[in-house]
């Protein structure tokens, strides 16, 4: 499935606020010193998982919430920093932790949407707030102690480090020899070493604490003992990171020789460096160090520079440090990160990249081209410039994208010289295609992603004079890519390069309108890229050729099959714009790809000649084009037999049928006549006997081109195809529903004749073949479809009763082989022709058949069916006499449950749907078949479909009478004797009895049945489905039908029990008895069964009743005993027999 058929969704402002406002009220309305109700733990929970979804949904558009983050994030802060002062004050007042964490997890979610930095500008930061902060965390057995509170302890931390920037003495709050600056480092260490969010807080605080100028003298021991006791962590590394981030030039450069040994020391760690955190903090750590023992760079916006001034007016970042001497220690973490490039993480290669980037922005000039020249010389570690990009090896995935990123930052500074730009301009094109095969799949996705960031960024630090020579190229390859690309991402990243290019220098050839037909939105879905975008683009001529020769060279030989068929369509979509021009050179350029050893490259070429061929065919010049179809023709035989009866190459004949169809012209049948031995023949007959239905459908629509009112060779084919095998009558069933009987009206009669014999049960020429009957089931609903506006003239009645008596059959097929239940295809297909053509004599056994697929236990098979009663339902009735007898029994009803307004149709939902199905029994014309639907999904696996079925049939028995006042009033007897009838029908079916006998357990368990004991055809029905149930029961193999039965065996103790405590009437007591007493004395069958999981389950089922009516019976402890005591997966018979005796007669009443 493409990858873009889903499109997720913008938003073009934060529109759920007053719903965020609602939920958020409630969770601050909360008072944490009372425990929750359960309805208001509930409550409060699911007002807690709402805010996070809605933040979810924004997470990759939180700039949203900007505008309101001032009216959401004081409220909950207020609320923490309340509580926190009331706890100081009074440590042993009770908190309600269940309410509690509902707000810290509240301000975590909003920190994960908008980030720390952003939120945490909406804290308090008071003096005064310190001792509160500090104490709540300190507290023992407070809040913050509890293991699962980790949200609290972040935010407290975050808001300590926020308050420690606030300049102001802590030795203020000390007390006695207590220093307050120490209190806050040993917190913070203790929650340094944490695994979770903590450690984040913890890494900040420390920072701050040790960039404040009364605390300052702290850090050097924190390094010194870094380098010595924290080898064995890298949390140190975050700490140092945050300082080297926010501190003071004059503090790093003081201590720049203990940092350097701490990261040393990280680094000498191999079990540390293989953490990816680790290394990325690392990276940081030593850029950051490089940083520091520079001068820093002179700000300036090189854009707006280039945009005010003219270009030789303004000076390089360099000037001001042409003269400097660089310390060695910056080669040295230079060396570093263009390891670090090369890492085998992304944010490794990212952090190493920016780090390169600012380095090189305060070196002198010639130092940082160097530079450059360095990250350039990457793309060639595994290859010169001339190697293929599909020569390369894996490896050289991570190097590539980590050059890349270095680039894209290099040049965002405008650090890339005027003799640098070629080489960076022939390496970035490369890039954009880096895709190298791996197995099924490829890698250089995000090659490619930053290729194009690096050219975006190129567009931003480059005057327009340097440009203007590579403008061609670079327009070019981003168009290539904004429209090809297999990925979504990369093809919007290229067209936004494109629009900053024509925005920022307006060089790119037509780039107002190119822009237009790639925007962010044309190029979003792949389809719509490939087959209206690029068509749309070729109008101009500078990029036409290059766009077919993209597709050519690129996408036609595309690991990915999708993108090869996109690829000949879009490269059809553009010769089309002038095909004598384009076509032929296009078509001898994919013909080549023929004789490649890659398949491949096989299939896309292929498809192009196929694609090329039928625009041949269907130009209104196709006189003039004859020529180049018979070329077209002549290219197949360029693809060897052998190819094609390779496993796996499927693809490869389905497309060469495809081509045969759509190149084949009658001269060239002349010369090799259908069933000949010739090249194209061979291809077909591979294809018709080919098991995939994909080849099979090719292979048809070859041998539909070739028909036509003059040549029956087609139908010479029916009796070869009879006798063979299931494929090739898999392949004659569709054949005979692609011709068009239009033309080959001679042919209707035998074409029928060979669809009824080959789905009739009773013919010797029956199809076998589950999916040769499903073929032939859509190929009667095709030619229906073909003569349907004159069927008087072309079929006379009888042979339409025959058609429709068959597609009624069809809705009975439930045929299942080793590959499941395939015939719900021909259900579905079926189902579409009673509307077109409907005798009444079968009409209305059509619309019972319709209900009963309708409430089936398969989703998609309802969805169809109802549709489809849909519109029966809403048909005017015919114009004949009699037009009474075609009304669907019951239609207002249904209408008001099916057709009301607003009502969408969801017959695939069955929690829509049954609840509305089961009223539909109350119609006796279609009750049977209603119910036998029912019951089928009563049987389904799936509990989407089961549960709500089951519960709706239990509830609609209860709502039925014992004794109806009117004949016509359906009751609780006749359904129980409706579902007796449907098991008898085949007692020898598993598929037919256990559906049944699991509707009757339901049905019994939910109490439906109750009624039937003060009734005697009731009582009757119960005493012959316990007789069926219990037929050969000691015989039975299906586990599931033992089951099944076991439980109405079982269901007696259940009658009697409810009418021992519920009702003691003389009749029902003496009805109940008899049947519990016949139930009991089959029970040994189930409790000494061949299978031993039969016997542990009925002793498990049998006890749960028994507790389950919680009866005080003294009857009953013997039997409980003898039921709890007994190894009953013994494999000693004699004692599980005497075991199952004994407990008979103790259930004996």
């Amino acid at each position: 499935m493409e990858e873009d058929t889903v499109e997720r969704k913008f938003f073009a402002t934060f529109d759920k606020l007053d719903v965020v406002l609602e939920q958020q009220n409630l969770l601050l309305s909360i008072d944490f010193n009372c425990e929750p109700s359960a309805e208001e733990d509930r409550s409060e929970h699911a007002a807690s998982k709402s805010l996070s979804l809605i933040l979810d949904e924004y997470q990759e558009q939180s700039y949203l919430l900007d505008p309101f983050l001032e009216r959401l994030i004081p409220p909950i802060v207020d609320k923490l920093r309340t509580h926190a002062a009331c706890h100081t004050s009074n440590p042993t007042q009770h908190t309600s932790l269940k309410r509690l964490r509902h707000i810290p997890d509240l301000l975590h979610n909003y920190i994960k949407c908008r980030g720390y930095k952003t939120i945490i500008r909406f804290f308090p930061h008071e003096v005064a707030d310190l001792p509160i902060a500090l104490d709540y965390m300190l507290l023992k057995d407070g809040p913050a102690q509890t293991g699962y509170m980790w949200s609290l302890r972040y935010i407290f931390l975050l808001w300590l480090s926020l308050i420690c920037m606030i300049p102001f003495g802590l030795s203020q709050f000390d007390e006695g020899d207590v220093s307050t600056g120490t209190t806050i480092e040993k917190l913070a260490r203790h929650y340094l070493g944490y695994a979770g969010l903590e450690r984040d807080g913890a890494a900040l605080l420390l920072s701050r604490l040790y960039i404040r100028q009364d605390t300052g003298l702290r850090f050097p021991n924190f390094l010194h003992e870094g380098s010595r006791h924290f080898e064995g962590s890298g949390d140190v590394i975050t700490t140092i990171c945050e300082v080297m981030n926010a501190g003071s030039a004059e503090e790093v450069q003081v201590n720049v020789f203990s940092i350097y040994s701490v990261a040393r020391a990280v680094e000498a760690n191999a079990t540390l460096m293989s953490n990816t955190v680790v290394r990325k903090f690392c990276t940081k750590l030593i850029s950051r160090l490089a940083l520091r023992l520079l001068p820093a760079a002179k700000t300036q916006d090189h854009c707006r520079a280039r945009t005010l001034v003219e270009p030789h007016e303004h000076a390089l970042p360099h000037a001001e440090n042409s003269q400097i001497d660089v310390p060695d220690e910056v080669e040295t973490v230079l060396t570093a990160l263009f390891s670090g490039l090369q890492d085998r993480d992304t944010v490794v290669r990212w952090s190493a990249a920016k780090g390169i980037a600012r380095i090189a922005e305060r070196l002198p000039e010639d130092f940082a081209d160097q530079v450059f020249g360095t990250v350039l010389e990457l793309f060639a570690v595994h290859g010169p410039a001339a190697v293929s990009l599909s020569d390369l090896p894996a490896v050289a995935e991570g190097t590539w994208h980590g050059a890349c990123l270095a680039c894209a930052e290099i040049a965002r500074r405008g650090l890339v010289t005027k003799d640098r730009l070629q080489e960076f301009v022939d390496w970035l094109a490369k890039a954009l295609y880096f895709d190298i095969r791996k197995g099924a799949h490829s890698i250089g996705s995000n090659v490619r992603d930053a290729a194009a960031y690096a050219l975006w960024s190129l567009a931003r630090g480059q005057s327009v004079e340097n440009l203007a020579v590579y403008a061609d190229t670079l327009s070019r390859s981003l168009v290539t890519v904004a429209l090809f690309d297999r990925e979504i991402h990369i093809r919007r990243a290229a067209s936004a390069a494109f629009q900053e290019y024509v925005g920022r220098t307006s060089l790119f050839p037509h780039g107002i309108d190119v822009l237009r037909k790639t925007d962010f939105y044309a190029v979003g879905v792949r389809r719509n890229s490939f087959l209206v975008a690029v068509p749309q683009v070729a109008e101009h001529s500078e990029y036409r050729p290059f766009l077919i020769q993209h597709l050519l060279d690129v996408t036609l030989r595309h690991w990915d099959s999708s993108m090869r068929q996109l690829g000949a369509q879009s490269l059809r979509a553009i010769c089309d714009l002038d095909l004598a021009a384009s076509g032929s050179g296009a078509m001898e350029k994919a013909a080549r790809l023929l004789e490649c050893t890659d398949i491949s490259d096989v299939h896309g070429g292929l498809l192009a000649i196929s694609e090329l061929a039928s625009s041949y065919g269907n130009s209104s010049y196709g006189a003039q084009f004859k020529e180049q179809r018979e070329k077209a023709f002549c290219y197949l035989r360029k693809l060897p037999i052998t190819t094609l009866l390779v496993p796996r190459n499927e693809i490869v004949t389905a497309v060469a049928c495809y081509l045969i169809a759509n190149s084949i012209s009658e001269e060239d049948i002349q010369r090799e006549p259908l069933l000949s031995s010739s090249h194209w023949n061979e291809i077909v007959d591979i294809g018709l006997r080919h098991r995939s239905s994909a080849v099979q459908e090719a292979a048809t629509s070859a041998l539909t081109a070739l028909s036509n009112p003059d040549r029956d060779v087609v139908f010479t084919l029916i009796p070869q195809f009879r006798t063979s095998n299931p494929t090739l009558q898999q392949s004659l069933a569709r054949l005979l529903g692609e011709l068009d009987y239009g033309v080959y009206l001679h042919n209707l009669p035998q074409a029928i004749e060979c669809l009824l014999a080959s789905v009739n049960p009773s013919s010797p020429e029956r199809f076998t073949n589950v999916e040769a009957r499903r073929n032939c089931y859509k190929s009667m609903q095709r030619l229906f479809s073909t003569v349907s506006d004159q069927l008087v003239d072309r079929l006379s009645s009888s042979t339409v009763s025959l058609l429709f008596e068959a597609l009624l059959m069809g809705m009975e097929d439930y045929t299942v082989d080793e590959r499941g239940d395939v015939v719900l295809f021909s259900k579905a297909n079926t189902l579409q022709n009673f509307e077109e053509y409907l005798p009444s004599s079968q009409y209305h056994a059509a619309i019972g058949a319709i209900l009963k697929q309708g409430v089936e236990r398969l989703d998609n098979v309802r969805q169809v069916a109802g549709e489809c009663f849909h519109r029966l339902l809403l048909c005017p009735l015919p114009l004949v006499p009699n037009h009474e007898a075609w009304r669907i029994k019951g239609d207002t009803f249904m209408k008001e449950l099916f057709v009301g307004e607003g009502e969408d149709i969801g017959w695939n939902e069955g929690s829509w749907l049954f609840p509305k199905a089961v009223q539909l029994l109350g119609v006796e014309l279609y009750r049977q078949s209603i119910l036998s639907g029912l019951v089928l999904s009563v049987g389904s696996r799936t509990d989407s479909t089961q549960r709500p079925v089951s519960s709706s049939l239990v509830d609609y028995a209860r709502s039925l009478t014992a004794s109806p006042v009117r004949t016509e009033i359906y009751d609780i007897c006749s359904l129980a004797e409706d579902l007796i009838h449907n098991m008898k029908s085949n007692l020898n079916s598993n598929a037919v009895i256990i559906p049944n006998l699991q509707t009757f357990n339901v049905l019994l368990e939910g109490d439906a049945f109750e009624m039937l004991s003060g009734n005697a055809r009731g009582i009757e029905s119960l005493q012959t489905i316990l007789k069926i149930a219990s037929k050969n029961a000691s015989r039975l193999k299906n586990v599931q039908r033992i089951h099944a039965s076991m439980r109405m065996y079982l269901l007696p103790l259940t009658w009697l029990f409810i009418d021992l405590t519920f009702d003691l009437s003389v009749v029902n007591l003496l009805c109940f008895s008899a049947t519990y007493s016949s139930a009991v004395l089959v029970l040994p069958e189930f409790l000494t069964h061949r299978f031993p999981k039969i016997r542990t389950d009925t002793v498990e089922y049998l006890y749960m009743v028994l507790q389950s009516k919680d009866l005080a019976r003294s009857e009953f402890d013997e039997a409980e005993e003898i039921l709890l005591e007994t190894e009953w997966n013994s494999p000693d018979g004699p004692v599980v027999e005497e075991a199952a005796h004994r407990l008979v007669g103790a259930l004996s009443l």
